[in-house]
């Protein structure tokens, strides 16, 4: 990677080393994660904050009311790296960066990792909207950072773990690391524990959210059943702490589940009309406030008014949710460092301000492109008559037929294993694609087939072979609509519907 700035729904049952770096430490040895079920919950909070001040419309309410919201905040600097100057808002600059930061706190206790790191970047013609999760595991350089309050200087690694920056002096100093990392120059931050995460949830009247196997989490406390539930108050909480819950047990699967949550956040506050209910609207950013630290920029009522067009009309295809690519670090596989080809992508459209989100543009072909024969077309990964694909209707409580007008349809593409299965034992607002482990390929065959989104794929036990449930989402033509294409990035836009696979299926 060129040098930057100068130096992952119910089945069937229902149910690098940086030249003149100092004081460089082994990985692993700062902060390393400790525990199953400490982080992801604060994202709610700060994520709701953002939507609520976006929607926030009204001159005159906003005069009155942002003002007493504002004494809420406790601020820190934004910038504390030695090498990096601290560079101020901008309210002439275009795009709009902020580093969201979530700690473990409660009752005065103090974190000195942030369990949560998610880089919000909202586009200077309010088209699009990305926010980028960094893995709590990941180790990058970290910069010299110096400690505002106790004057405590700390020395810049060639590697540390990511999550430990804010020990060193607060969050400015993640704020200058990840401007380091991405060459970026981010322009708040928000900074939450998890105070506020059961009172907010209840305000939004719960989020929904799937799973493919019930689960029962005792380190979190999550404990919900197979398929699509509404949850608020401490199950909102253990649904975003929880690690061991989802996935391999990994940060990956605790990271696809925030995302998971997120999006159908967005979706409610988008679709029940949130936007325009300023009481409600006040009513929530009362409550996160006042268990938020940020920059001084952003205790700035014109700054916060200023965040009201950025998100407020933004396409739910649009809005994407991905986690920065990743690999595991060789030397300790618990670990992970930066997958830097797959990432300058990344980096590189969030600082011109491009969205990840629909296909890229064409380059225009040299003559000598032009010259060469179009490649054969390749031959699908499995014979798709040997794939056994069941349709199940999960749209209503009602028989649609949806199940088998896509049977015949998959049945027309050659797949003639398909068969209509009638009605789900639940109902879903997405269609998922579950599949036996093994049979992953046929799965995403079956996707590719119908334009499912990978996002909407995920493995169970309780299904035999590859099982489509069809949602609310795919109620009429043979392939999905497009929601959002990610160009390879893990993750998914607002506009998709998830079903979390829970840990060891």
């Amino acid at each position: 990677m060129p040098s930057r700035r100068a130096a992952t729904g119910p089945g069937p049952s229902g149910s690098a080393t940086r030249a003149g770096r100092r004081g460089t430490a082994a990985p692993g040895s700062r902060h390393l994660g400790n525990g199953a079920a400490r982080g992801g919950h604060p994202v709610l909070a700060a994520m709701a904050l953002l939507l609520s001040l976006t929607l926030v419309s009204g001159l005159v309410f906003a005069g009155v009311q942002l003002m007493r919201l504002q004494s809420n905040f406790d601020t820190k600097p934004l910038n504390i790296g030695q090498d990096q100057e601290e560079f101020p808002a901008d309210s002439n600059k275009d795009s709009m960066q902020i580093l969201v930061l979530g700690t473990d706190n409660r009752d005065g206790q103090d974190s000195n990792n942030s369990d949560v790191m998610m880089l919000v970047n909202m586009a200077a013609d309010r088209s699009h909207v990305t926010v980028v999760s960094f893995p709590r595991d990941l180790l990058v350089p970290l910069p010299a950072c110096t400690d505002p309050e106790s004057g405590m200087q700390y020395q810049a690694m060639d590697l540390g773990q990511l999550n430990g920056a804010l020990g060193n002096g607060g969050p400015g100093c993640t704020v200058a690391a990840i401007n380091e990392l991405t060459g970026l120059n981010i322009d708040h931050f928000m900074m939450a524990d998890f105070n506020a995460v059961e009172e907010l949830s209840n305000t939004l009247g719960g989020v929904e959210v799937c799973v493919n196997q019930p689960i029962d989490d005792p380190l979190s406390g999550l404990n919900i059943p197979a398929g699509v539930s509404s949850i608020q108050g401490d199950q909102a909480l253990a649904f975003l702490r929880t690690r061991h819950g989802f996935g391999d047990g990994g940060d990956g699967g605790r990271i696809a589940a925030q995302q998971s949550f997120l999006a159908s956040m967005f979706r409610k506050v988008q679709g029940e009309g949130t936007l325009k209910n300023l009481p409600r609207l006040y009513s929530i950013a009362e409550t996160v406030t006042k268990n938020l630290t940020v920059d001084e920029g952003l205790t700035d009522i014109p700054t916060l008014i200023a965040l009201a067009g950025r998100l407020k009309d933004v396409d739910l295809g649009s809005v994407a949710f991905v986690t920065v690519p990743v690999t595991a670090y060789e030397l300790d596989p618990n670990r992970l460092v930066l997958d830097e080809a797959a990432a300058e992508p990344l980096f590189e459209a969030l600082i011109s301000d491009r969205p990840v989100t629909g296909e890229p543009e064409p380059e225009t072909p040299s003559a000598e492109d032009t010259e060469t024969p179009a490649p054969e077309a390749t031959e699908p990964a499995v014979d798709p008559a040997a794939i056994p694909v069941t349709f199940l209707d999960g749209i209503s409580s009602e028989a649609s037929g949806r199940d088998a007008e896509l049977a015949r349809y998959l049945l027309s593409e050659g797949f003639t294993q398909a068969i209509a299965g009638g009605l789900s034992q639940s109902t879903t607002p997405g269609t998922q694609v579950f599949f036996t482990p093994g049979y992953d390929a046929m799965a995403q065959q079956v996707a590719e087939a119908l334009n499912i989104p990978s996002s909407q794929v995920s493995a169970s036990a309780s299904v035999s072979g590859v099982v489509v449930q069809v949602g609310a989402d795919f109620t009429t033509g043979n392939t999905m609509k497009d929601s959002g294409d990610l160009g390879g990035l893990t993750g998914q836009t607002a506009a998709q519907v998830t079903c979390q696979s829970a840990f060891g299926y």
